[in-house]
């Protein structure tokens, strides 16, 4: 039963993304194929696929502008003749930003690079395109997309097709991240002593044979790396060979905001228990005795064993930290996760293998002891308020009413409290060595953990707490809250439960029984309802898809919905239709969605989903847009830009337009 147990616990906690929302077509789309241009020469064409609202820059160089599309073009044998071009498409517009013309690319435009093939060519060839989406003044973070193509047989005429590889999004940001927990997970008491272990195998190993001895050390890092990251690219790439990347988002998705949180929660609140000594979290002592005992057969599957014995033992430390690693990669993507653990996991077993490979260096470390509990402790406290999350993303999404913000906030203030307690000495757990003093990095860690906890205070009493808004649930799930003045904008806060419409004489809205918006905003939680409101209140609609588990949203609500301007324009000139794309509740029979299978969709997530994928062609949350009376695009889409400015300009455009259409 504990084997099943922590099989299933290290599984789930790797395989769902709780705190990002998932994006699983990019704006804008690359494909290449290669055709003959003149005698021995070709051309590689790269076509841009977008709707209308998306488009991304020319070849520049631009100095002092924009970010330029840039191709490069590789492989053995190919040779390129002339540099790359517009072949067709590209309208040239003069930007008042940054004071230059530029030139913009669109639906359909194609780039090219001429390229002469030697007669040693051979393998792929590669085209590497670096480009910046941006819509409506708006942009996306530059992104790298690299296409593959074979190189014709028989150089005759016809074209190639290929296919996105991959791109680098986010990736440098999730790389440091796995390199931040890898380096945390080498200070955890599980850890720490295995590097004795290590090291007292490794000496054998050099006094028998030194060189041989250097080989087994590297081959134990590589083997560390292997048994991390295996089972992890083996689930996620079974998942997507099964169904498909949309396969397996969705099924990422289902489960970074369904019932399986409170499972998460469940699995952080025993690792934070097992931190503070209330037991010891290990896996079955047969399974490491057995693969402790195969590592004293030495030789290469002897260091193999050693290596496994390691991760298991450790597994009790490093298990929640390679969940927290993995589902902050996990966006409906295949590579990133794979990569994440590959860091996270070299990044471990560099300080094993150097010591393997020079066991001398164990003197120099610091002699196991108390200050080990201690960050055992420490990370016990962090783990019971992260896993917190995952029960707040369940509540919200099932409406339990169980953790409204201010008991969520209660529970963060007395974690952060005793956290800084503990740190100074006043509270003590089983194996924690008695000191007289108080160490000066210990002082500084309480004081911050101190100030934290009187920050989070008068978020009891409706402080927005912006700089932990899309941590905390909503406010408007808080059960009291203070007036509030926002420039011209004065109201309240809706508590949890109320009837904005009924107080407000505004006519009953589906589901405003349990869904809010914030800031005391009256809106919409179906399209056609409001699209009704739309004309009979002749204003144009802001809609908004959002999500109970979108980080994001949240943020953008606390900080950019706040600010006094552009509350005052969604309340006094727009009708707001907030889309829920990861609700449990189930709609009214005439909210239905049949698809074209038979399939009938029950549930509000699902349908809402649906349809702003089919009607707007986009799944990532926050997505903001301007729309007319009929559903037309006037402004966006906007998605998660915390400038003030920019948001006001994507309003204001709508806004004007719609009157124009008037």
């Amino acid at each position: 039963m504990r084997k099943i147990f922590f099989a299933i616990s290290l599984l789930l906690a790797v395989s769902v993304n709780s705190f990002a929302q998932f994006d699983i077509d990019a704006p804008i789309k690359w494909n290449a194929r290669i055709e003959p241009a003149e005698q021995g020469i070709y051309e590689i064409l790269v076509t841009a696929s977008m709707d209308g609202l998306w488009h991304t820059y020319g070849l520049g160089p631009y100095d002092g502008g924009p970010n330029p599309t840039v191709l490069t073009v590789s492989g053995q044998g190919v040779e390129l003749v002339g540099e790359p071009y517009i072949k067709q498409g590209g309208r040239k517009v003069m930007d008042d930003v940054f004071g230059m013309e530029i030139e913009l690319l669109e639906d359909g435009d194609i780039i090219a690079q001429k390229v002469r093939f030697a007669s040693d060519a051979s393998g792929p060839i590669k085209a590497v395109v670096e480009y910046q989406a941006c819509t409506q003044g708006s942009c996306m973070a530059p992104e790298e997309v690299e296409l593959t193509l074979n190189i014709p047989s028989d150089a005759a005429s016809g074209s190639i097709s290929a296919e996105k590889k991959g791109d680098s999004g986010s990736l440098w940001g999730f790389i440091l991240e796995a390199i931040a927990w890898g380096l945390v997970a080498l200070l955890t008491p599980c850890v720490f002593p295995m590097i004795p272990m290590t090291v007292s195998f490794f000496l054998k190993q050099n006094e028998k044979n030194p060189a041989k001895g250097r080989f087994m050390a590297i081959l134990y890092g590589i083997c560390i790396v292997l048994i991390y990251t295996i089972p992890i690219a083996v689930i996620i790439l079974l998942t997507y060979i099964i169904g498909g990347q949309n396969f397996a988002a969705d099924i990422f998705n289902w489960l970074a905001t369904s019932w399986i949180n409170v499972l998460f929660f469940l699995i952080f609140v025993v690792f934070a228990l097992s931190f503070f000594g209330a037991f010891e979290l290990v896996l079955p002592s047969s399974v490491v005795n057995k693969t402790d005992s195969k590592s004293n057969r030495g030789g290469i599957l002897g260091v193999f064993f050693m290596a496994l014995t390691l991760v298991l033992v450790s597994f009790s430390c490093t298990g929640p930290i390679v969940g927290s690693a993995i589902i902050k990669s996990m966006q409906g993507e295949i590579i990133t996760p794979i990569i994440v653990m590959l860091v996270f996991s070299i990044v471990f077993a560099i300080p094993f293998t150097i010591f393997a490979f020079a066991p001398s260096l164990l003197k120099k470390l610091p002699k196991s002891g108390g200050w080990l509990n201690t960050v055992k402790v420490v990370l016990g406290f962090v783990e019971l308020a992260l896993g917190m999350k995952f029960l707040s993303v369940a509540d919200q999404t099932y409406h339990w009413g169980i953790l409204d913000r201010e008991v969520y906030l209660a529970f963060w203030i007395v974690i952060a409290g005793l956290l800084g307690m503990y740190l100074l000495g006043k509270i003590r757990f089983k194996y924690d060595s008695e000191s007289d003093h108080v160490g000066v990095g210990r002082l500084i860690l309480s004081i911050i953990c101190f100030a934290f906890m009187v920050y989070m205070i008068p978020g009891m009493w409706g402080a927005p707490l912006k700089a932990l808004s899309g941590y905390l649930p909503p406010i408007q799930t808080q059960d009291f809250v203070v007036p509030y003045t926002s420039g011209s904008a004065v109201g309240t806060y809706q508590a949890a439960g109320t009837s904005v419409s009924s107080a407000m004489n505004v006519p009953e809205r589906k589901y405003s029984d349990k869904l809010h918006l914030p800031h005391g905003l009256i809106g919409y939680f179906t399209f056609d309802e409001a699209l009704r409101a739309s004309k009979e209140q002749d204003k144009p609609i802001f809609f908004d898809f959002t999500g109970h588990g979108c980080v994001n949203c949240r943020e953008m609500e606390a900080r950019v919905w706040s600010s006094p301007k552009v509350l005052e324009m969604l309340r006094n000139d727009f009708v707001i239709c907030s889309l829920y794309g990861d609700d449990k509740m189930e709609v009214l029979p005439e909210d239905y969605k049949t698809l074209a299978d038979g399939t009938v969709l029950k549930g509000m997530g699902k349908i809402n989903s649906r349809f702003v994928f089919e009607k707007f062609q986009a799944n990532a949350q926050p997505f903001y847009l301007v729309l007319d009376s009929e559903g037309g695009i006037l402004s966006g889409p906007m998605g998660y830009n915390l400038n003030v400015d920019n948001y006001l300009d994507f309003l204001r455009k709508g806004l004007d337009s719609y009157r124009e259409l008037r």
